[in-house]
Parts: structure tokens; C-alpha cells; sequence
């Protein structure tokens, strides 16, 4: 290819046609334009319930997670985040020292993310820990099914979660 006085080869950039030139140039015939909608959540949504603590508390932390997915239209099998939500629940349920635990479902960034929040003064869990070595099959579970997982201290106690991308 020849070039110019500026370096850049004759005839750069190169020019692509996607169309038949008849079609291109007809008047009054643009050219359509394929577009997707959004299969995800545009903007950021949370909901947070608060539970009694018992055993009803995880059917209806289940419920609640199957529920906002299909609200939000959220692009996950809601399977792996109910499975998920029993576990988190179910543990906040064996070391809650109070009354209640709070569940906090939110979506934003392409990730959907549990939180159970309860008042143990428990040590937060490690999640870099090798699977299996601290409590078992949940916690297997958390890390094998979640893209993330773990706990953390709050002012009253501690939180476990675990996100899904999509």
C-alpha cells in the first residue's frame, strides 16, 4: 500500500460496508438497526425484612429471594440463591442470640447479593479457609455455588453473604 505524506497508508481508514451499495444509497431506505433490551436490572434495587428467628424464618427468606428475582427480572436460576439463602439463614438461626435476623436481598452491578444479619458475637468465618474445614457442607456449598461469600462484624453481631454474577 502506498502511503501519504503523513504516514498513514492511502486510502486509512478503511472503509466496511455492510450492506448492498444500492440499499446504502437509497433514499428514504436507512439502514435498521437490530437493539436488545437490558436483561438485567438497570438501576440499583434492595430489600431488606427483617425475620423472627425460627424455623418459618427460612421458607420465607427463600420466598422472599425467589420472589425479588422474578420481580427484578434478574437473569440467575433462582435455585443456587435459594439453596444459598437456606444456608446463611440457617446458620444466623443456630448462633442468634435475639429474637430476630435481617435479610437483605440486593441487585445492582450485574451481581446479585444476600445478606443475613444476626447478633452472635461469634467470630466471623473465614472464607479463604479450605472448604470444609470450619463448618461443613454450607459453607462448601457457599463457596463452590456463590462468586463470592463470606462474613463480617457489624455493631450488633455479624452478617454472612454471598454474591451471584450474571
Amino acid at each position: 500500500m502506498q502511503g501519504s505524506l503523513t504516514g498513514a497508508p492511502t486510502g486509512w481508514p478503511p472503509t466496511v460496508s455492510r450492506g448492498s451499495p444500492d440499499r446504502l444509497h437509497e433514499r428514504g431506505k436507512e439502514t435498521q438497526m437490530d437493539t436488545m433490551a437490558l436483561t438485567h436490572p438497570a438501576a440499583p434495587r434492595k430489600l431488606r425484612i427483617t425475620l423472627t428467628a425460627g424455623q418459618p424464618a427460612t421458607a420465607a427468606a427463600r420466598r422472599e429471594v425467589r420472589a425479588a428475582i422474578g420481580a427484578w427480572n434478574v437473569p440467575l436460576d433462582p435455585s443456587a440463591a435459594v439453596l444459598l439463602t437456606s444456608e446463611l439463614v440457617t446458620n444466623a438461626l443456630q448462633h442468634e442470640a435475639g429474637k430476630t435476623i435481617e435479610l437483605v436481598i440486593s441487585c445492582a452491578y450485574r451481581q446479585l447479593q444476600v445478606d443475613v444479619y444476626d447478633t452472635s458475637p461469634a467470630t466471623a468465618m473465614d472464607p479463604g479457609a479450605p472448604a470444609g474445614a470450619e463448618a461443613g457442607p454450607a459453607m462448601m456449598l457457599l463457596a463452590s455455588l456463590s462468586t463470592s461469600w463470606g462474613y463480617y462484624r457489624t455493631p450488633t453481631g455479624r452478617a454472612g453473604y454471598f454474591t451471584l454474577m450474571f
